[in-house]
């Protein structure tokens, strides 16, 4: 039997979000989130998600409503939706692009890391290299006095 969200009461409404919300916030680490959102939605509706967050950032980025429309293959109520999400001062949208925009410069800068011709040969011949220490980020004038 199937129950429609109109004919719940509010006390099951804010059980049934607060077992949600629960359950992921106790999850650690992109790929057990990615377990638990592949066994909680389906593919569609994980797409439509991750869809959001990508109109969302592109509101947030500053491009206008033609360009998302186009780029994206999405209508004007959806990205009309996403933005009234964005306007209602509910920092969720913007937590999550900013998490995001990290997570993207990170990879960006490990891929660099990666590419480098002295990790390539140490990777590639690591006990040459295991009298030599790695280089370290050296200490700003503002950093000494910190203990």
């Amino acid at each position: 039997m199937r129950i429609r969200v109109e004919d719940l009461s509010e006390q099951e409404k804010i059980e049934t979000l607060d077992a949600l919300y629960t359950a992921a916030g106790t999850i650690q680490g992109r790929d057990t989130m990615k377990l638990f959102l592949r066994d909680l939605l389906t593919e569609s509706e994980r797409i439509m998600l991750g869809r959001r967050i990508l109109i969302a950032r592109a509101l947030i980025d500053g491009h206008s409503y033609p360009d998302i429309a186009e780029t994206m293959r999405v209508g004007f109520d959806t990205i009309r939706r996403v933005d009234r999400w964005l306007e209602d001062q509910v920092s969720g949208y913007e937590k999550a692009i900013q998490g995001l925009k990290k997570v993207h410069q990170k990879r960006l800068n490990n891929k660099i890391n990666t590419q480098s011709p002295l990790y390539q040969l140490k990777k590639k011949y690591p006990l040459h290299f295991i009298l030599f220490a790695w280089p370290k980020k050296q200490k700003t004038p503002a950093t000494y006095h910190k203990k």
